[in-house]
């Protein structure tokens, strides 16, 4: 019978991030079945240290090259459909089920409302972490209910929609990432629900694949098409994906700048006083747009993406994110956030 977890010293952390910079912990744990995290938070080798859980590092800067405690991966990875009544479904996943295969596996089985977040890297542990959201749409739309591990107690939790407390790229995972180890995610989805092809750019995709008709699967494809083609492949240049959030600010502020500059991107906000600007439009007027320093860069390919050319450590990566929201902020009065975890260092 296989070990639940298993538990390895001084372990590299470069091949299981992203932007592949050189980092490794003072212990990585590999976790096979979620039931076994109290025994590993018990474990006297690594009890009390600090704890960092890792799905597939797509979302993470580490900005030091050591992590001092222990690193979490979660190795359990299946998904099943749990109940379904007048054509809504409740699937559980677990959290090491990676998004992109998530996806097609619910449309493959009739579950639509996951297709506009297609391609979007990482676990599905993460998901409601960050809230994840592309093309008009966020997980927090579909999530049931999240379990997790409470890590002072070890003691599992359901946790409601609800009490996750969703905001933007926010929840409260995000916001106590010390607290709780998401195990699974409850996801309901519906074989009757309507596409959502209102984001920019999604119908005009659809119109140049072949004037496709927007069902489920074709919007998937459209949505992987676009995103294929505006952001660099982590598998070719590191990266993890858009660093910064595009930044929510009070009307009268978006107001005075849309005054100023004729054509810059302006959205509604999650509040009625409250707009959404696109950090992308104010990175790359600020002259970013792929700018280079030594082997850390902005993407010539998108703005938004922060990428590593080869040797950049996450400190050259970080400086640089560093120097890419001052600008911003000296130009244009907003203040930009990263999207990622910095580990090791304040932003």
């Amino acid at each position: 019978m296989a070990a639940a977890y298993s538990l390895a010293e001084e372990a590299s952390l470069r091949a299981r991030n992203t932007f592949r910079v050189a980092a490794h912990a003072r212990y990585l744990a590999i976790v096979h079945d979620a039931a076994a995290l109290p025994a590993l938070l018990d474990d006297p080798r690594v009890r009390g240290l600090p704890r960092l859980v890792l799905g597939e590092g797509s979302n993470v800067l580490f900005a030091a090259d050591r992590f001092p405690g222990l690193v979490v991966h979660l190795a359990c990875d299946g998904a099943r459909v749990v109940a379904e009544v007048a054509g809504r479904a409740t699937v559980r996943v677990e959290a090491a089920c990676h998004w992109d295969a998530l996806v097609d596996w619910t449309l493959e089985r009739g579950l639509h409302g996951l297709e506009n977040l297609a391609l979007i890297p990482g676990q599905a542990g993460a998901a409601p972490i960050q809230n994840v959201g592309a093309y008009g749409v966020e997980v927090a739309e579909f999530v049931a209910a999240v379990e997790a591990c409470e890590v002072s107690s070890g003691r599992p939790c359901r946790m409601t929609a609800a009490d996750c407390a969703f905001g933007y790229r926010d929840s409260v995972f995000r916001r106590e990432p010390d607290r709780w180890i998401v195990t699974a995610v409850e996801l309901q989805l519906r074989r009757d629900h309507a596409t959502n092809v209102e984001y920019a750019g999604v119908r005009e995709e659809l119109l140049a694949l072949g004037n496709l008709p927007a069902t489920p699967r074709n919007l998937a494809a459209a949505v992987r098409s676009l995103r294929r083609r505006k952001l660099p492949d982590p598998a070719a240049i590191g990266n993890a994906g858009s660093f910064f959030k595009n930044p929510v600010v009070p009307g009268a502020l978006a107001e005075g700048l849309l005054g100023r500059h004729a054509g810059m991107p302006s959205y509604p906000g999650p509040r009625p006083a409250e707009r959404k600007l696109s950090a992308a439009w104010l990175i790359e007027r600020a002259g970013w747009r792929g700018f280079r320093v030594g082997d850390a860069g902005v993407s010539a390919q998108h703005a938004l993406v922060l990428v590593n050319h080869g040797a950049a450590t996450g400190a050259e990566l970080l400086a640089l994110a560093r120097r890419v929201a001052e600008s911003v902020e000296r130009q244009f009065g907003v203040r930009l956030e990263p999207e990622p975890r910095i580990v090791g260092a304040v932003f």
